[in-house]
């Protein structure tokens, strides 16, 4: 089996960067993978995907080498070992806020006697090697996403869970969960509490022996959490990308045709 790019970078001591993928297209897919990633995650939750595409995505992703995850819909046995089956190395799994919903997710991950995972690795037998059944329980990631109060309570539970590898934090919804409305939406958190919140998590992630992850808005952000201790570290999603950049380059255009001469800019005007 073609071993896990992520668990590889930790051996050596680096953290690993992660990208997102929220659109449904191969084309994008295959493009991220290029861009220098570690992993990329594509989102069955909240991200415009369903699995048909998502495995056309896995399979654009695999010339890159880049490691591939995916983000199901929800703690579901079907959606996590569809993904499973279908190439994915890592699965993190929303809304985990018990030791009892951590201890499913892992078993829906590991074959038995560790788990009570189905066998029938379809795809990624030839996308991770024939010999994947032997060894896909120690390669593939478990991720328990903590991003509610009732999670937090529960997080000294969850992190002991055997058989979890990490948990990677939501910060919107775990702002949400900790603050309510208080604060507006978003990841890159910078109030007191939720700083300390994030911290928590990964101080008691760590003491367990585990790996701790976060999802963030910015790059600057994520070298600052590279700083605290994270293991993995994700780095905004295509479709936030996109719109960065292409908003980034009309306002650039509109502000060097404003500069140009009126007559010039009238001329640009509609010109397309």
């Amino acid at each position: 089996m073609i071993p896990n790019g992520i668990r590889a970078l930790w051996a050596e001591g680096k953290p690993a960067l992660n990208g997102w993928l929220s659109t449904d297209s191969p084309f994008v897919a295959e493009i991220m993978a290029a861009q220098g990633y570690d992993s990329l995650t594509i989102d069955l939750q909240h991200g415009f995907v369903g699995f048909d595409a998502a495995r056309g995505m896995l399979q654009a992703m695999r010339a890159s080498g880049v490691t591939p995850m995916v983000r199901v819909p929800w703690l579901d046995p079907a959606d996590i070992m569809k993904a499973l089956d279908a190439g994915a190395y890592g699965i993190i799994c929303p809304m985990v806020n018990t030791r009892a919903e951590a201890e499913a997710f892992v078993s829906y991950m590991r074959y038995p006697p560790k788990g009570v995972r189905s066998f029938g690795p379809s795809r990624v037998s030839f996308s991770a090697g024939a010999d994947y059944g032997q060894h896909a329980d120690h390669e593939v990631l478990c991720f328990a996403m903590i991003e509610t109060a009732e999670a937090i309570r529960n997080l000294n539970e969850i992190v002991t869970t055997p058989g979890l590898d990490g948990v990677y934090i939501g910060p919107a919804d775990l702002t949400l969960g900790l603050t309510g409305r208080k604060y507006p939406t978003g990841f890159d958190r910078e109030e007191p509490e939720m700083v300390e919140a994030i911290k928590h998590v990964l101080e008691t992630a760590h003491k367990a022996g585990i790996r701790a992850c976060l999802h963030n808005g910015t790059a600057a952000y994520a070298a600052k959490a590279i700083g605290w201790g994270f293991d993995l570290v994700t780095i905004s999603n295509d479709v936030r990308l996109l719109a960065g950049a292409a908003g980034a380059s009309v306002a650039e255009a509109r502000k060097l045709i404003s500069g140009s001469s009126p007559q010039a800019s009238s001329s640009t005007r509609g010109a397309y």
